[in-house]
Parts: structure tokens; C-alpha cells; sequence
């Protein structure tokens, strides 16, 4: 089998023709003949033509998935700018989880200022060409980043003139992390700049085997802006965008895993409270467990209120500073850093000083965690001693209850006797009546004798009436 031709025109359409031993490949049709007793219509017909048809023309015009654009569109959403050199970035992160409309509004006006269409509402990222560069503008899960590259001044860490964050920008959001980042070829005054650092501070590094050299003492300038510096020998525009994504990145989320921290540390001791007024109930039970087990349960309860209360604070914080720190480790492994002697790297000065804060942030998570299971087993424990002493409560009163209902009983018994009699005495009274009336009329028997023969009968047939009612009631009582 050889391939003869594989041609595709502008519609996407591919024709591959082959041949065997010379002999063209014939098509094959596959029910050509409709079967006995089947008849294909009209419409199937019209179906199957346009079906058929957009194969052929190699048309994928399939409905698509609801966030199917959403998904493709993500990869490419925040890609690398190129970045050219000698070139400074100056890049604004702010907090905008509680800030509103104010960042989208903030941003249409840049836009409009620029005379820029202002982007929609459900917009992640968004460029205006503003002076010199390009203003880039960005949101994330809580924060908002504004990035803007211009050429580089003469000196480094010289005033720029002109920003777009001078007097007429709104800040949306309060202003969580800023850096400013010049990149620079590698000459004897950019050698020079080393000076500016902080010598107890520095960190400085090799990138892409010596391509780039990065300096950096994670201080603030008077702007309150990050300065780091990065000496360029020979990158590409898209090799130092990847490497100043890197940097930004690194500089903004470790700022923002940071804030745990001084959460964890308020946190604390309050959770050390919750433990010694869990010790001292836990001590208590041991001795007054049933005569203070209500008290000690509201106690308890309200321990539990607090560190819940507590937890539910700190939640989101400190998951947000763990993935945030896991960024921050990401990128640091992409920068590939080579130490300088006498130097210390980015890496390592981070790691030194991001990962207690961290182990802080886990260490106060992990005591709630604990804390909590504590509280929930001292609660059961107290609970089942409460349910022991209402059930012994609830056993008395039942005890009490059948007591009642035995003298009921008797009570009762006593009374259908007494009724018995009663009854019987006022039939015998109606039967007397009956007695003199009969001797009136010419009856023998006197009738004292009728009625003294009458009163063993009368009460006999009472007690039994009384009796059968009684064992009916009891019947009607078992169903």
C-alpha cells in the first residue's frame, strides 16, 4: 500500500487516496439495498443527506458543553508578557473579596480614560495600552493585581514621572503587596546597585545558567513597593516574562500566606483558655460528676461555642495560606536557582522564614481540631451520666405511678362492691312494691317472706351484671 496524495483544502477537509497492487481502493456501500419490509422516509432521508454531508465537508459543528469554552479558555488566560529589557515592572495587588463593584468600576475608567472599551463584569483579566506599556490587570479568589511594565529610568530605583498609579487612581480594595522590578543588562553601574540592598537581607542567585542573576532583600522601599533587580545576559523577551511571572508570584503569595499568621498568633491564646477551663471541668467530673453535671455541661457547651466560634474564623484563613505556600514552593522549584557563594538564595530565605509561620498556622489548626474531639468526648461523658440520673428519675416515677394505680384498683374494687349493695338494696325496695301490690290482689305469700327470698337472688344478679361488665372493660382494654 502506498499513499498517493494527502491533500487538505481551506475547509479542513482531508482526501487520502490509496492504492493496492495498482488497483484502485473501490468504495464500500454498506446497506445499498433497504431490507425486506423496510422503507426508509422522507425525513430520515433528509437526515441522513445532511448528516453525510457535513462529514464530508469536515463541518464539527456539535452543540457544545456548557463550560466547555470556560475550561479551553482557562489555559490561556494568564499568559507570560514579553517583556523586553532594560524594562522596570511595578505591580499592585489588593484586596477585593469585600470590596464590591469597586475594582470593575475602578478598571472602566481606565478604560475609558484610554479609550478602551471597559470589559464585562465576569472578566478575569484585562490589558489597556497606558503610556509607555501596557497595564494589566487581573482577578483572583480575594485580590485584584495590577501590573504595569515602562522603560527602565537611568539609575535603578530612580523615580518614574509618569504611572497610572499616581494621584488619580482609586485604589479598590485595601493594598496588600507591591513590587517593583527592573530588569537590567549586565554592566559595571547595574554591578554597582548591589549597594542598595540590605547586606543582612540579600539574596541573590543564578537563573538559566547564568543567563540572569536576581537580587532581592524583600524590604520596602519608601513607596512601600518590594525593589528587586534582575540582570539580564542574553533572555529572551518570553524567557524573562516567564521569570518575572515567577518573581511577582513569589513576592505576592508569600505575602499573602503571611497573613495566617498573625491570626494563628491572636488565636493562641484564646485556644489556650478553652484548655484550662477544659482541664479544670475534666477534674471536676472525676469527684462531683453527678451532683454538678448540669453545670459542668453548660460550661462545656459554652467552651465548645467558643472554639467553634474560633474555627469557623480561621477556616478559610489558613487554607487559603496553605495553598498559597504551596504556590510559593512551586514557583521557587521552577526558578532553578544556582547559589552564589557568600549568598543566599531565594529558596532558602523564604523557606527560613515562611515555613514556621506556617507550621504555626497548622500547629493552631491541629489544636482546634483536638480541642474540639476533647470537648465532644467530655460532653458525651457528662450526657450519659445525665441520662442515667433521668432514667433512675424516670424509674421513681413509674415505681410511683403503679403504686397509684394499685390503690386505684382497690379503690375501685371497693367501690363496685359498695354499688352492688347499693343496687341490690333499691331492686329489693321496687321488688317489695311489686310483693304488696301482688298480696293486695289476692296473693297468698305475704309480702315480707317474697321480699326476704328476693334479696340473695337481687344481689346474686347484681354482682354478676357488675362482674361481666367489668371483664368486658378489661377485653376492650388488651385491644
Amino acid at each position: 500500500m502506498d499513499i498517493r496524495n494527502l491533500l487538505a483544502n481551506g475547509k479542513g477537509r482531508t482526501n487520502v487516496s490509496m492504492r493496492i497492487e495498482s488497483e484502485p481502493v473501490q468504495p464500500v456501500q454498506l446497506h445499498s439495498r433497504p431490507k425486506p419490509g423496510y422503507s426508509i422516509d422522507s425525513d430520515d432521508r433528509k437526515t441522513r443527506t445532511e448528516r453525510n454531508a457535513r462529514m464530508t465537508q469536515g463541518s464539527f459543528g456539535f452543540p457544545p458543553a456548557e463550560l466547555r469554552g470556560r475550561a479551553l479558555g482557562e489555559i490561556h488566560a494568564r499568559p507570560y508578557a514579553l517583556v523586553q529589557a532594560p524594562r522596570v515592572i511595578l505591580q499592585l495587588a489588593f484586596l477585593t473579596e469585600s470590596a464590591g463593584d469597586n475594582d470593575h468600576e475602578m478598571l472602566a475608567d481606565l478604560s475609558r480614560s484610554s479609550g478602551v472599551a471597559p470589559p464585562a463584569r465576569e472578566t478575569s483579566h484585562h490589558a489597556i495600552s497606558w503610556g509607555q506599556g501596557t497595564l494589566r490587570w487581573e482577578r483572583h479568589t480575594e485580590f485584584s493585581t495590577y501590573f504595569w511594565d515602562c522603560p527602565a529610568p537611568e539609575r535603578f530605583g530612580a523615580a518614574i514621572a509618569v504611572h497610572p498609579f499616581g494621584d488619580g487612581f482609586s485604589p479598590p480594595g485595601p493594598f496588600i503587596s507591591g513590587i517593583r522590578l527592573e530588569i537590567r543588562p549586565d554592566t559595571s553601574e547595574t554591578a554597582q546597585e548591589i549597594a542598595v540592598f540590605d547586606p543582612t537581607s540579600l539574596c541573590r542567585s543564578e537563573l538559566r545558567n547564568g543567563q540572569a542573576t536576581i537580587l532581592t532583600d524583600f524590604r520596602q522601599d519608601g513607596d512601600g513597593l518590594t525593589k528587586f533587580l534582575v540582570i539580564d545576559r542574553g533572555m529572551s523577551d518570553s524567557a524573562r516574562g516567564a521569570l518575572v511571572q515567577r518573581l511577582l508570584d513569589i513576592e505576592t503569595y508569600r505575602t499573602l500566606a503571611m497573613v495566617g499568621l498573625p491570626l494563628a498568633q491572636s488565636l493562641s491564646p484564646e485556644i489556650r483558655q478553652i484548655e484550662s477551663g477544659l482541664t479544670a471541668i475534666t477534674q471536676r467530673m472525676k469527684l462531683h460528676a453527678r451532683d454538678e453535671a448540669d453545670q459542668m455541661l453548660s460550661e462545656i457547651t459554652r467552651l465548645a461555642a467558643e472554639l467553634e466560634a474560633n474555627a469557623a474564623l480561621s477556616l478559610y484563613r489558613f487554607g487559603a495560606s496553605r495553598a498559597y505556600y504551596e504556590i510559593v514552593q512551586e514557583r521557587i522549584r521552577a526558578l532553578a536557582e544556582t547559589a552564589i557563594p557568600g549568598s543566599e538564595t531565594l529558596g532558602s530565605f523564604l523557606e527560613r522564614r515562611l515555613a514556621p509561620a506556617m507550621r504555626t498556622c497548622q500547629s493552631v489548626e491541629e489544636r482546634q481540631a483536638n480541642l474540639s474531639r476533647k470537648l465532644a468526648r467530655a460532653t458525651a461523658l457528662l450526657r450519659s451520666w445525665i441520662d442515667v440520673e433521668l432514667e433512675r428519675i424516670n424509674t421513681t416515677v413509674l415505681n410511683s405511678m403503679d403504686r397509684r394505680a394499685q390503690l386505684q384498683l382497690r379503690l375501685q374494687q371497693t367501690v363496685e362492691g359498695l354499688s352492688v349493695a347499693a343496687i341490690s338494696y333499691y331492686v329489693v325496695g321496687l321488688f317489695g312494691y311489686v310483693a304488696k301490690g301482688a298480696h293486695n290482689v289476692g296473693f297468698e305469700v305475704s309480702p315480707e317472706t317474697l321480699t326476704g327470698i328476693s334479696v340473695p337472688v337481687v344481689v346474686a344478679g347484681m354482682w354478676l351484671v357488675v362482674r361481666s361488665i367489668r371483664q368486658r372493660h378489661a377485653e376492650e382494654d388488651k385491644h
